[in-house]
């Protein structure tokens, strides 16, 4: 009897048992389906030809779970059978719907909501849209929360694309049974413009030097969030050195030291410094440095003008291109230097005013010119190589040194130029005219390897021969006659009795020699002078003539 009793007792107990399960699971299908919760389940089953597993969510209540979400990124899966799974339940249809991935949102969620507690109004959060629904956005933060924006207080466009923008907002409503947190971009604009005033004016007087994040580079600068608020930090103002790309210094994210400088109340703009944060290198650089010190450095960056030389303790020298090599055909730095490479300089400025130090590599080896000047002398005929070319003349290359060929030097003829002959490059025979070591300049010429024009002229003519030519130029202190390759100058007062404003180029004229200047290859003759020779041949001729008669008679007399 007692046994049939327990019997009895045992069975009620278990019918009691499952009453309570049918309505523990009925009651939670009834908050499921009105709010959606958090809910403790197991794995009953894997579908992995159809993609899905069922999860129990307690009693005979079961969910249909995508295998994705429960995918690693190798594509694992997180769970096996009868393993306990925590998921977001909520009801579509008869069926619930459970979702892992909403039950990890859910939880960041909450726990975001108990960091904020009762002061939450305001608060600012920054995060990127993800997806859209019918009442406006869902953005996720860095750290995983979720936030609902609605449309009307998004201050987006309702017709462009939002889907992957990041957006600054200030949290509104906060409901934390469903953990789900509202924000307002239109709200956070109202907001952050007071109290980008306020705290960018404490950050100014403070003087005090602040931790910020990297949010975005630019050509020009970094911008920084520091305390809430973004200022700029100018790419003068990242280190020492002086203007840098900014580019090659940071990234999106990057934590930095700053210093706030000042903020323009009317523009809403805040200037931020890094090289403030660190000690000024200058003037440890004005204390041990002088203008002719020889020190180490190394090439830490290559323009066509110039290298940039690393000297230590975040400060840049400059080595002009024009100070590499005394060569002065240097066409880029390259040629001569590499990145990273160490080498020794001579210091020929120290800007402290500007921030400015130049270096010379040449200034460490001799001076081309001394070595020359020691080994060359007037006079001397060396080979060298057309180096430039210019109106004027041609410079030529002596190994080391330039000399100048000009125009006058190279040729006899005094129409041709050196531009119209040579060609960069050209190897040239040139004879050294002068050399001038104050000025550290070399003057060259080329027409001592043949005769003048005048010295051929002097083999055949001297003073008082009659010569014949055309005129070739005319000019206001005389006319130039061309006489046997050579211009002959007759002056206008030697042009009598020919008339100078009667004569035209291609005239014939013919007058005497009176000068033969071998050392100005000049030739110089006069019509005039022409005149009183005929007249004085003429006399000397009848003068001879009657000489001989005379005589011949009184010898004839006297015998």
């Amino acid at each position: 009897m007692n046994k049939e009793l327990e019997s009895l007792g045992s069975q009620s107990e278990i019918e009691s048992k499952e009453f309570q399960d049918y309505m523990q699971g009925y009651m939670q299908a009834e908050e499921v389906e009105q709010k959606g919760a958090l809910r403790d389940g197991v794995v009953v089953s894997i579908n992995e030809q159809e993609d899905y597993a069922m999860v129990s969510v307690g009693g005979k209540t079961e969910g249909r779970l995508p295998l994705s979400e429960i995918r690693d990124a190798q594509g694992q899966l997180l769970f096996a059978l009868n393993d306990p799974i925590q998921v977001y339940v909520s009801l579509r249809g008869e069926r619930p719907s459970v979702s892992y991935k909403r039950a990890l949102v859910f939880v960041k969620n909450q726990e975001k909501i108990q960091t904020l507690g009762a002061d939450f109004k305001d608060k600012f959060v920054e995060g990127k849209i993800v997806r859209e629904n019918k009442g406006g956005y869902v953005v996720i933060d860095h750290q995983g929360v979720e936030y609902f924006l609605s449309k009307v207080q998004s201050s987006l466009k309702r017709d462009a694309k939002h889907i992957g923008k990041h957006i600054k907002a200030c949290i509104t409503a906060i409901d934390p049974e469903s953990a789900s947190i509202s924000v307002s971009r239109k709200r956070f604009f109202e907001v952050y413009s007071r109290y980008q005033h306020e705290q960018s004016q404490k950050l100014v007087e403070s003087g005090a030097i602040y931790t910020g994040v990297v949010k975005s580079v630019t050509s020009f600068g970094v911008f920084v969030e520091v305390e809430g608020v973004e200022g700029l930090v100018h790419y003068t103002e990242i280190t020492h050195r002086g203007s840098t790309n900014p580019a090659k210094h940071f990234k999106e994210g990057d934590v930095v030291q700053v210093k706030a400088l000042s903020y323009d109340e009317k523009k809403k703009r805040l200037l931020l410094s890094i090289k403030a944060t660190m000690e000024d290198p200058w003037e440890e650089i004005q204390t041990k440095l002088k203008v002719g010190y020889a020190i180490k450095v190394v090439v830490s960056n290559i323009e066509n003008y110039g290298v940039f030389v690393d000297i230590g303790n975040d400060i840049e020298g400059f080595l002009h291109i024009s100070e590499i090599s005394w060569n002065k055909d240097v066409k880029h730095p390259s040629d001569y230097l590499e990145l990273n490479q160490e080498i020794d300089v001579k210091i020929i400025e120290i800007d402290s005013k500007n921030r400015r130090l130049r270096v010379s590599l040449k200034q460490l080896s001799d001076k081309p010119f001394n070595d020359f000047v020691s080994k060359h002398h007037v006079g001397d005929v060396i080979e060298g190589k057309v180096a430039t070319l210019t109106d004027f003349g041609a410079f030529i290359n002596l190994g080391g040194v330039d000399g100048l060929l000009h125009n006058k030097d190279a040729f006899w003829e005094q129409d041709k130029k050196c531009k119209e002959h040579f060609k960069v490059g050209d190897v040239v025979q040139v004879k050294i005219l002068k050399i001038n070591k104050e000025d550290e300049k070399i003057s060259l010429e080329m027409k001592f390897a043949k005769p003048s024009p005048v010295e051929t002229f002097s083999q055949k003519h001297r003073v008082g021969d009659i010569v014949e030519g055309t005129i070739v130029g005319m000019k206001d202190f005389g006319v130039f006659v061309g006489v046997e390759g050579i211009d002959v100058l007759i002056k206008s007062e030697d042009l009598h009795p020919l008339k100078k404003e009667e004569l035209k180029m291609g005239d014939v004229i013919t007058g005497v020699v009176v000068a033969i200047e071998k050392a100005n290859n000049r030739v110089r003759a006069s019509v005039r002078r022409l005149e009183r020779k005929r007249e004085q041949d003429q006399l000397h001729a009848f003068n001879s003539s009657d000489t001989k008669m005379t005589l011949g008679d009184k010898i004839s007399g006297k015998f």
